[in-house]
């Protein structure tokens, strides 16, 4: 599978051994930055890995901030993307089977590296199920190509 994963500068060490652990795993994984611990903007690398996602060259993105709010709420503004904030085992799980999230945004500062590590590992394994949830997701996909500034 083709991942984009970028961060802000709280994530990057962590971002780093993402990138080898999924690679390792056998996926192709584009680093959209930053490289440094200097302080950069988090909508500046959601945007790369949701134009990334939302363009298919990237089959899912991963985001990673001091929170992962910022990076979501970024995210969610791309057509075709899904992004979810993920905390746990259960919400990563959830957002692939039930919403088919396609990005995956985490806390760089208030869950632990392992439980990450597990997280982008259920990411990436889970399957979407289809059925009902394909037509909730149909639903989200006509809202965001016809509405308009008033939500109609």
């Amino acid at each position: 599978m083709k991942f984009a994963i970028a961060s802000d500068h709280r994530g990057v060490k962590l971002k780093s051994r993402l990138v080898q652990m999924l690679s390792d795993h056998g996926h192709d994984v584009q680093d959209f930055g930053p490289t440094s611990e200097e302080s950069v903007d988090y909508p500046d690398f959601a945007v790369k890995v949701s134009k990334a996602v939302s363009c298919k060259g990237a089959e899912r993105g991963i985001l990673i901030c001091g929170t992962g709010l910022g990076m979501c709420i970024t995210a969610n503004k791309f057509r075709g993307v899904r992004a979810a904030l993920c905390f746990d085992e259960v919400t990563a799980e959830m957002s692939r089977r039930h919403n088919d999230a396609n990005v995956l945004c985490m806390s760089a500062d208030l869950i632990s590296e392992q439980l990450i590590a597990r997280i982008t590992e259920i990411f990436a394994q889970t399957e979407f199920e289809g059925g009902r949830h394909a037509r909730r997701i149909e639903k989200i996909a006509d809202v965001e190509s016809s509405s308009d500034c008033c939500g109609s």
